[in-house]
């Protein structure tokens, strides 16, 4: 990890007992939709100014009858599982007002996924504990499925993912409906939060996904010193180690709570 020296003139952080420990703190949170607004109040209820500047979105897949078809046979409860592969896909669920019955068991790849699925009212079944991946997933699968075969499963992906989880599901007896549900394209953030981030007026960047970290490399790097960056779960450091992006703190669970409670350590730590 790396050392932290004080934000000049920009860094008062107050341990002073108030519950504010966060007190003085900008913070970047990279994805905006419901999970960002969650992230925001929560940074706030710790003293926080959270600044929501959306990193990366989705644009509409190339196969957009088969996306509609694949989301109406879901509603009605023709799959017993449907997988999620990022949060981006989350946010093309609520985009369509797509249901997921009851009886529809959802299996999330990683942590930002399952927090974007309970943040959108969405409920999650299966999180990776241990491997934040495709692969992650597919070495619980039969654990959580209790060695069932022939399962119907909707694997809902994007368009550059690569089709191990529904490769890896087929091999072990399920039936395997695989449908792009969106494009990846990065978003350009405002100059004014550019430029606060490279004078390091952003006292931390929270990094969400690979995604994210490659954006937040090319937008906003190299990152200065004194700015923490924190990443969701050891998958998402990887990503961003590959990428050439510093990561300074890690959440000891792979969820959003955990990662904003990183950052107040890290805060406790420097006060």
């Amino acid at each position: 990890m790396s050392e932290f020296e004080p934000m000049t003139g920009t860094i008062n952080v107050s341990v002073s007992g108030d519950g504010k420990p966060l007190a003085g703190w900008r913070v970047l949170v990279p994805r905006g939709g419901p999970w960002g607004d969650a992230v925001a109040a929560a940074l706030r209820s710790r003293g926080a100014t959270p600044v929501i500047a959306p990193m990366i979105n989705f644009a509409p897949a190339d196969d957009q009858a088969a996306l509609e078809s694949a989301l109406e046979k879901l509603g009605r409860g023709e799959f017993d599982w449907v997988t999620l592969t990022s949060a981006t896909t989350v946010d093309v669920l609520s985009t369509y007002g797509a249901t997921i019955p009851a009886s529809t068991k959802v299996a999330a790849v990683g942590e930002t996924t399952a927090a974007a699925l309970t943040a959108a009212g969405y409920h999650v079944d299966i999180v990776p504990s241990e491997e934040n991946s495709a692969r992650g997933l597919l070495e619980e699968w039969e654990a959580a499925t209790e060695g069932q075969k022939g399962l119907r499963v909707l694997a809902l992906r994007s368009a550059i993912a690569k089709q191990v989880l529904s490769v890896g599901l087929q091999r072990i007896g399920h039936h395997v409906e695989a449908v792009v549900a969106y494009r990846t394209v990065g978003v350009p953030i405002a100059d004014k939060v550019v430029d606060d981030v490279r004078a390091g007026n952003v006292s931390a960047v929270l990094v969400t996904s690979g995604s994210v970290a490659e954006q937040v490399q090319q937008q906003l790097g190299p990152i200065p010193e004194q700015t923490l960056v924190a990443a969701i779960g050891p998958q998402t450091q990887r990503d961003a180690a590959k990428l050439g992006l510093r990561v300074d703190v890690v959440a000891v669970e792979r969820s959003a709570e955990s990662l904003i409670d990183a950052v107040v350590n890290a805060a406790l730590a420097r006060a």
